[in-house]
């Protein structure tokens, strides 16, 4: 990869051997318009950082927290591994733009969709581990997804944000908040949707994701920020 030290400096990481780095950047649509280069795409990847990712939110969370019971545990690491907290933060790196894949998949957007992001977050983890092992991989995650941990936890947004956004609105505008499908784009196996947070019928957020319900948790958490910040 000609960019291979720019990611590297990104993401604070050197690669023993690069291709691991390549193939954990590699969409699957990348693969449609490159048949005859013998590249794997980065889903396996994401499986195993998926389960790397796990582990050590886990582990933190279990050291950090002896009191707190499974059930507040879990929800505390979803909050920090769901799409969206993994897609902002492989944006803050500016990794997206390394992302290899098909022109029309980068043409509608690919490379700042939260979960091709998200997706991508994994991959990489799954790289770092199999090039570098688990110590590695738990600097880059506490200086990545681990260093919003006390916000998560202080003002608690790991409850569902959907709940969360409702007793805020209800508490500020006296009413509860509806969702509306805005728009959706991309083929029945890959689809996109864009969901519209509102007031009455003022729009305060919009959300997207790969099913409806994902897309208003995004519009959801979107409208809390809005709101705590004023």
């Amino acid at each position: 990869m000609k960019d291979r030290k720019e990611i590297e400096e990104k993401l604070g990481v050197t690669f023993k051997n690069p291709r691991l780095l390549k193939t954990a950047l590699t969409h699957r649509s990348y693969l449609n318009e490159h048949r005859g280069m013998n590249l794997k795409n980065n889903e396996r990847f994401e499986f195993l950082g998926d389960a790397v990712l796990e582990l050590i939110i886990s582990s933190e969370l279990f050291r950090k927290y002896p009191k707190k019971a499974e059930g507040e545990l879990t929800a505390i690491r979803s909050a920090l591994v769901r799409t969206e907290s993994l897609a902002q933060e492989l944006r803050l790196l500016g990794i997206g733009d390394h992302i290899l894949m098909s022109r029309g998949e980068e043409d509608s957007g690919g490379k700042d969709k939260d979960f091709i992001l998200a997706n991508t977050y994994e991959a990489v983890l799954g790289a770092i581990y199999l090039d570098q092992g688990l110590e590695v991989c738990e600097d880059f995650v506490k200086r990545t997804v681990l260093k919003k941990l006390n916000r998560v936890v202080n003002q608690e947004l790991f409850i569902d944000p959907k709940t969360r956004v409702q007793e805020l609105i209800q508490a500020k505008y006296k009413v509860t908040p509806t969702y509306t499908l805005i728009k959706e784009h991309g083929p029945d196996h890959d689809k996109t949707f864009t969901v519209g947070l509102k007031v009455g019928k003022k729009v305060m957020s919009k959300g997207t994701g790969v099913s409806k319900q994902k897309a208003e948790e995004d519009a959801a958490s979107q409208c809390i920020e809005k709101l705590e910040e004023k």
